[in-house]
C-alpha cells in the first residue's frame, strides 16, 4: 500500500509539566523521528497512552502531527478501543482531520468471540475510506486475533495489514501464507522484527526507533538486500535496548529515556508511573551503550 512503509514509530505522546498534551512538542518529536529513519508514525497507540487520552486530545494530536509531517511520512491514527460505536465515530473524525491510515487494536476487557472480533472490525472499517491496519496484542487485550480471523478480515478491501504483537511466529506465518500478496504484516515487537521479515513480513511498528531509527532501518535494508548475516548482527546488538524499553510497562521506560536524553516528553499519565530507581539505572546503563539517532537539535 503506497505510503505505508517499513519503519513506523509508535510515538509517545508528550505531556507538559501539568500533564496536558504538549502539541508543539509532539510536532517536534514527529519531525525528529522522520529525520532519524522513520517512514511513518502511529499516533495514540499503546506507546502513545491512548487509554488515557480524551477524544478531543486525540483528534487535536492527529491534526497537529499531520500538520508537522505533511507528506513526508504516514500518520496512522489509533482509533480502536473496546467500544465498536466509539471506534466508528473516532475513525470518521480522524479521517476528517486528514490522517493517512487507521490502526485498530483488538478490543480489551469484553473478550469477544472470533466472530465478534470479525464483526467489530468490519463495522469500523466500512465507516471509512482510509486503509486500516489491525493490531493484535494479546498480552494487553487478553484475547488473540486468530490467524483464520485475520485472513478472513484481509478480504475486506481497506483492511491492508496487521501489526502482530503476539510473538507467535507460527501464527504470523499462517497469516502471511493465507493473505494475498501485498497484505502488510508488521512486527509489533522490536525483538521479532528480523524473524518476521524472514517469514515475509513487511517491517515493524517500533518503539526503539525513538532512539535508533537509522539502525533499525539499516538492519531491515541489510536483510532485504540479501546481507542476512549483517542484519542479524545489528538485530542482536539492538536486543538489549529492546529489553530496557520493556523493563517496566511501555511507554514508561521510553518516556524516561527521552527525558534523560534531553527531549522532554513529560511523565506518563496515571495509572502508569515513572520507572523505579533500579529500572531507571538499568535503562541509563543500557542507553550508554548506543549511538542515539534522534537529532540533538530537536531536543528541547
Amino acid at each position: 500500500m503506497a505510503g505505508l512503509s517499513r519503519l513506523v514509530t509508535a510515538m509517545v505522546t508528550p505531556f507538559d509539566p501539568e500533564g496536558n498534551v504538549d502539541y508543539e512538542q509532539a510536532k517536534r518529536l514527529a519531525v525528529a523521528l522522520l529525520d532519524s529513519g522513520s517512514d511513518g508514525l502511529v499516533v495514540s497507540g499503546t506507546t502513545g497512552e491512548s487509554p488515557t487520552l480524551s477524544r478531543e486530545e486525540k483528534l487535536k494530536l492527529f491534526a497537529a502531527v499531520k500538520e508537522a509531517v505533511g507528506g513526508r511520512g504516514t500518520v496512522m491514527a489509533g482509533t480502536g478501543n473496546y467500544s465498536t460505536k466509539d471506534s466508528v465515530e473516532l475513525t470518521k473524525e480522524a479521517e476528517s482531520v486528514g490522517v493517512d491510515a487507521i490502526l485498530l487494536v483488538v478490543p480489551c476487557y469484553s473478550r469477544p468471540t472470533q466472530e465478534g472480533l470479525f464483526q467489530h472490525f468490519k463495522t469500523i472499517v466500512t465507516a471509512t475510506s482510509l486503509p486500516c491496519i489491525l493490531y493484535n496484542v494479546p498480552s494487553r487485550t487478553a484475547i488473540n486475533l486468530a490467524p483464520e480471523t485475520a485472513v478472513r478480515l484481509s478480504e475486506i478491501d481497506n483492511i491492508v495489514g496487521i501489526k502482530e504483537a503476539s510473538a507467535n511466529l507460527e501464527q504470523i506465518a499462517k497469516i502471511i501464507d493465507g493473505t494475498n500478496t501485498g497484505f502488510l504484516v508488521y512486527s509489533g515487537n522490536d525483538s521479532d522484527t528480523l524473524p518476521i521479515l524472514a517469514l515475509g513480513g513487511c517491517g515493524v511498528i517500533s518503539v526503539i526507533s525513538h532512539f535508533v531509527g537509522l539502525q533499525v532501518k539499516e538492519m531491515m535494508e541489510k536483510f532485504l538486500s540479501g546481507n542476512s548475516d549483517e542484519a542479524a548482527t545489528i538485530h542482536r546488538r539492538l536486543l538489549p535496548l529492546v529489553n530496557a524499553m520493556f523493563v517496566v510497562s511501555n511507554p514508561s521506560p521510553t518516556k524516561y529515556a527521552l527525558n534523560r536524553l534531553g527531549f522532554q516528553v513529560g511523565n506518563p499519565r496515571l495509572p502508569l508511573v515513572e520507572p523505579d530507581e533500579r529500572s531507571a539505572a538499568f535503562i541509563d546503563a543500557t542507553l550508554a551503550n548506543y549511538k542515539i539517532d534522534l537529532p540533538i537539535e530537536a531536543r528541547v
